[in-house]
């Protein structure tokens, strides 16, 4: 079988489980295809291009969860269960997602995420926004539930499910409760007034 970017993200995924991300380089992961680093670069140009794949990987697999009941809330809630058990998965991999440079354009990217949550009654803007902040939360907690010294401190105070659930959940109850999109004003700093 020849190389394909399955296969070289799929040897990614086991270099990053046992070396870390701080391990992961494109020569170990042609090593564990079997094949000259050199041979790698028809699929995959440098390791920010690796990284954004198995990034996508990652994230691919919440995007194609299906909510059992109807509507935007629904849809959200799921993807990010299913982006926090995706991560949890793989080693390293809430640093490595953030670290991670996307592969697609930022329409194309905009475009796939908002569709299922418009088809459930949000608008476009407004459904990119939620699902930004969604990734974010999960992306942060996973960072915290990936790190032995902090998982091991925070365990003794609360459990990681619960309360990753309870958040999640707040967050979305937040969005449905807001009537007014975020604008993208919003998001500038004012200016302060000249006297």
């Amino acid at each position: 079988m020849g190389l394909t970017r399955e296969s070289i993200v799929k040897a990614a995924f086991a270099v990053l489980a046992k070396e870390g991300l701080e391990g992961l380089n494109l020569r170990l992961v042609a090593t564990r295809l079997g094949v000259q680093a050199p041979a790698l670069y028809w699929h995959v140009h440098n390791k920010a291009e690796l990284f954004g794949l198995m990034a996508a990987s990652i994230m691919g697999v919440a995007e194609r969860a299906e909510a059992r009941e109807p509507g935007w809330s629904a849809k959200l809630l799921v993807y990010g269960q299913t982006l926090r058990k995706s991560m949890l998965k793989h080693r390293d991999s809430a640093r490595l997602c953030a670290l991670a440079e996307p592969i697609d354009a930022p329409e194309v990217t905009a475009r796939r995420l908002s569709e299922p949550l418009v088809a459930g009654g949000l608008d476009a803007k407004r459904a990119v926004s939620c699902q930004a902040a969604v990734i974010a939360y999960t992306l942060g907690w996973v960072v915290y539930e990936q790190n032995t010294a902090m998982h091991d401190y925070l365990a003794q105070m609360f459990d990681f499910e619960e309360s990753f659930e309870a958040g999640l959940r707040a967050m979305l109850a937040g969005f449905a409760g807001s009537t007014t999109p975020p604008s993208s004003g919003m998001l500038r700093r004012k200016r302060p007034q000249q006297g």
